[in-house]
């Protein structure tokens, strides 16, 4: 990974938020343990029962832009999945050195761009909660768009939105799915975060470079910028 960025030639940096910026444990246990006990006493039902059950709704959605909606979820549930999320967004956290990385970056000259998939219902808790909004130029949800990263139609429309040049630009995500549709879209500069989840093992990140944390990767802009 070191070698594969020429730091001096990217001018536009993207960056995805949940399993690159923060750890995906957080909704992956809110997915998957708290809101299917929510949803169990609610509804008086069996709890692990309950997990399978809304694993399967989650997989009729996944890939596109209603797997990500908020308010999609808090109606088909008949939970506000935002006011949940504050209950326990105690368990947000950034990766280490992520600030330091985002500093960099900005007093570097480089365009910052938070490219999401959460609903901005979502990403107002979380940057409420890490409080690093104030280091990016741009905060663009997928919502804004109408379709998911993974989809092809979201790159036009987003390039339409933001002016940059791909064979200028670094995006960073821990979705190989996302990173595919942005590789034919012809970004030039992909990494794949290989541990999203820190209760999880690494991920195969495919035919992706790999990206372990923000300190290498500060390390390798440090070596194009002593």
């Amino acid at each position: 990974m070191t070698n594969y960025i020429d730091w001096t030639q990217v001018k536009t940096i993207f960056l995805d938020m949940d399993g690159t910026l923060m750890d995906l444990a957080f909704d992956n246990y809110f997915w998957h343990e708290y809101l299917p006990r929510i949803y169990a006493n609610k509804n008086q039902l069996e709890y692990e029962a309950t997990v399978n059950q809304l694993k399967s709704m989650y997989l009729e959605e996944k890939g596109g832009l209603k797997w990500y909606c908020t308010d999609y979820w808090s109606e088909r549930l008949g939970v506000n999945i935002a006011e949940h999320k504050r209950v326990v967004w105690h368990r947000i956290q950034l990766f280490p050195d992520v600030v330091e990385f985002l500093k960099l970056m900005r007093t570097s000259g480089k365009r910052v761009v938070l490219l999401t998939n959460a609903h901005r219902d979502i990403l107002d808790v979380k940057m409420e909660k890490t409080k690093i909004s104030g280091f990016f130029d741009r905060l663009i949800s997928s919502h804004d768009y109408g379709y998911a990263k993974e989809q092809a139609e979201f790159w036009p429309k987003l390039a339409i939105d933001e002016d940059y040049q791909k064979h200028h630009t670094l995006f960073i995500d821990d979705n190989v799915d996302v990173l595919r549709a942005a590789q034919r879209h012809g970004l030039k500069y992909l990494l794949c975060v290989d541990r999203p989840d820190t209760s999880l093992k690494n991920q195969d990140t495919q035919d992706f470079k790999s990206m372990d944390n923000f300190a290498n990767l500060i390390a390798s802009f440090r070596q194009h910028y002593p």
